[in-house]
């Protein structure tokens, strides 16, 4: 793929190799921890729980730094999947991914790289979320010829002790907002200098709506603090690199809040009235390195319009995976810019799936407002996405991608019903409040209601390259301890009082102990 252009935020390890990471080979590795002076390789995997895990490999010769790179390390993987894997066949191997390679943000003696989870035969382990989003993408490709790929939003709230009471934010109030009206743009700054330098592919970021000047709680980690919420969005990439990107994301984030004596959380509800926090996923068909989302006359194309089928098909299952939590249902309902039904719709963002703006129809938009300045021309590719509003931060990120993409290629083995489905469930307006549209789906209201969902879909999911049974059984296991099917109910009978403190300690103790 030849040389890359050099910027002040390239990868490092892109400037010293001198070729596309889809390109690096073990020698030229070999070469960077001689150049920089490695003193270490650590490994990042993925576990059950959804949170990155690391080994640490001193590097005290050649031979060991090849072997490493080569052959990776073993696992004991009864650990890492409690549940799914048995204790009498726990080793596993985790063997680097070379185009992961970073220079750790937080250790710079440290050379870092994604691994995948190899079997005892020398196969990607089945149970492994990322080796099974990863064997549905590439069987998706192979059957359509047509390659996934995504982007994620991540939102999560900045909470920190107070700094100032000049310049305070009011509720409701912080979309877009700056300096010095939020606190916590160093930390900001600093997580998007970190990822840019590490996984790349940033967007952009900025602040979200949410903003609670004074959180009232039980808990002493976030009484009294304020908090700010934040929006970091990326660039388009292949299903299974913006799954790995997510989840180092997440990790930067988590770790530089923690530098600062502060808390970053993904949870999906941080405080009754104020925004949740989701984790909306745009999703895009490529062929042949190609945008193939609209046509000639910038309309969604038939292929854009089969992966929106597919995904109202497998929309309330998918919950499973994308809403985890007892708190992601205190988030999914209306008037909350949260979608309660499967539905798509344009621009609206009540909707589950929602087709953004993508420079399809205006040319160069500079040019509008610049006359004189046409100096640069180019053909413009289409950026058109569809983006998914369900998930949140609780979502196991691989699983969860890999149901859409699951979605995506049953749609296209059943093509017509797909388009139907798609035409049936557009909405245009108002949803909540349109009688017109109480009939469509409604997503689940608890986690079990979501488990329930998937246990009658499990056949979709079992088709082909898939989900193993013991994962399904694995998430649908995990969603029934939440134990929430009468919540919300009993909740909702309390007097108002006594329901607001309920709904605090519920959420708080969520953020403090489960680290979400």
């Amino acid at each position: 793929m030849g040389k890359t252009t050099n910027f002040a935020l390239s990868n490092p390890i892109e400037i010293i190799i001198g070729k596309s990471k889809y390109d690096w080979k073990a020698s030229d590795l070999l070469n960077v921890i001689k150049e920089k002076q490695i003193e270490k390789i650590t490994f990042h995997y993925t576990g059950w729980d959804g949170k990155i895990k690391d080994l640490r490999i001193p590097i005290t010769n050649n031979e060991q730094a090849e072997h490493i790179l080569l052959d990776g390390e073993r696992v004991d993987g009864s650990s890492l999947f409690k549940g799914v894997v048995d204790t009498g066949k726990s080793d596993l191997y985790v063997v680097p991914l070379y185009r992961t390679a970073f220079l750790n943000p937080f250790d710079d003696k440290s050379l870092d790289f994604v691994c995948r989870f190899i079997d005892k035969d020398g196969n990607f382990a089945p149970f492994a979320p990322d080796n099974i989003l990863h064997n549905i993408a590439q069987d998706l490709q192979a059957q359509t010829g047509l390659k996934l790929y995504a982007l994620p939003e991540l939102e999560f709230y900045i909470i920190q002790e107070q700094k100032s009471d000049y310049y305070k934010l009011l509720p409701q109030s912080g979309y877009h907002a700056s300096s010095p009206f939020v606190k916590s743009a160093e930390i900001l700054d600093e997580i998007v200098h970190a990822i840019s330098l590490t996984v790349g592919n940033i967007k952009y970021a900025h602040y979200e709506v949410g903003a609670i000047e004074n959180i009232i709680s039980e808990y002493p980690q976030l009484n009294g603090k304020n908090a700010e919420q934040v929006e970091v969005e990326f660039l388009l990439t292949p299903v299974e690199e913006a799954a790995d990107i997510a989840m180092l994301a997440i990790w930067i984030i988590r770790n530089i809040a923690f530098k600062h004596n502060a808390i970053a959380t993904f949870y999906p509800k941080l405080e009754v009235g104020h925004a949740g926090n989701g984790l909306h996923f745009h999703l895009a068909l490529f062929e042949n390195n190609r945008n193939k989302m609209i046509n000639e006359k910038y309309a969604l194309s038939s292929e854009a319009l089969t992966l929106i089928g597919g995904l109202t098909r497998f929309a309330t299952s998918l919950t499973a995976f994308g809403n985890q939590v007892s708190g992601s249902y205190l988030r999914l309902v209306p008037h909350q810019e949260a979608p309660t039904k499967v539905c798509w719709s344009e621009m609206n963002r009540s909707a589950m799936i929602r087709v953004p703006l993508a420079w399809a129809n205006v040319g160069i938009l500079s040019n509008k407002i610049n006359p004189s300045c046409d100096d640069i021309t180019r053909q413009t590719d289409s950026k058109q996405t569809v983006e998914i509003r369900t998930p949140d931060g609780s979502a196991n990120i691989h699983l969860l991608l890999s149901g859409i993409a699951k979605a995506v290629q049953w749609a296209f083995n059943n093509q017509d019903t797909a388009l139907e489905l798609s035409q049936k469930h557009h909405v245009v307006g108002n949803i909540s409040d349109n009688p017109d549209y109480q009939w469509l789906p409604e997503i689940a209201s608890n986690c079990q209601e979501s488990a329930e969902d998937l246990m009658k879909e499990k056949n979709l999911y079992l088709d082909g390259f898939s989900f193993p049974d013991s994962v399904i059984d694995g998430v649908v296991a995990k969603l029934k301890k939440e134990n929430d099917k009468d919540l919300n109910k009993f909740i909702s009978g309390l007097p108002e009082e006594e329901r607001l403190y309920t709904l605090r300690k519920l959420i708080h103790k969520a953020i403090v102990e489960k680290n979400i």
